[in-house]
């Protein structure tokens, strides 16, 4: 069965000196602050669709490093994933480093490794980033 998230923003002003709200409507959990500067410079306590992309690839990741683990009979004891999405004004998103560490029993860290691979080259969200350089660290410990 097919599920839809919605999030909306509200936008006010000119990009360099507006701002706007994005709410995350479908679950509910919050309102979050975000501007030009909060995205190509500090965060001041503000998000950036660049950090929205790094938390949906990062709980996607582990997700489907989760689910692989689990079919190949090593689940996860513990999977700790980041997500790191570079802006860089007038070129837009240049590149993604998934860092993943896991405690993931029965296995050894070439095969983590593997498994991370085919997570990061199946993950929904790294298959809708495809036009991105994605880059994985993946560290069993």
């Amino acid at each position: 069965m097919a599920t839809t998230r919605t999030a909306t923003t509200q936008w006010k002003g000119a990009l360099l000196d507006g701002s706007g709200t994005v709410s995350l409507d479908s679950s509910g959990v919050g309102t979050f602050e975000v501007s030009w500067p909060s995205r190509a410079e500090a965060a001041n306590g503000k998000t950036s669709p660049e950090e929205l992309i790094a938390a949906a690839h990062s709980s996607c990741f582990s997700m489907a490093l989760s689910h692989g683990l689990a079919g190949a009979g090593t689940p996860p004891e513990s999977l700790q994933t980041s997500a790191d999405v570079t802006f860089q004004p007038g070129e837009g998103i240049t590149g993604i480093v998934i860092t993943v560490k896991g405690q993931v029993p029965g296995i050894s860290a070439e095969q983590f490794q593997e498994a991370a691979e085919t997570a990061k080259a199946n993950c929904p969200v790294s298959k809708a980033l495809t036009g991105t350089t994605i880059s994985l660290k993946a560290e069993l410990l």
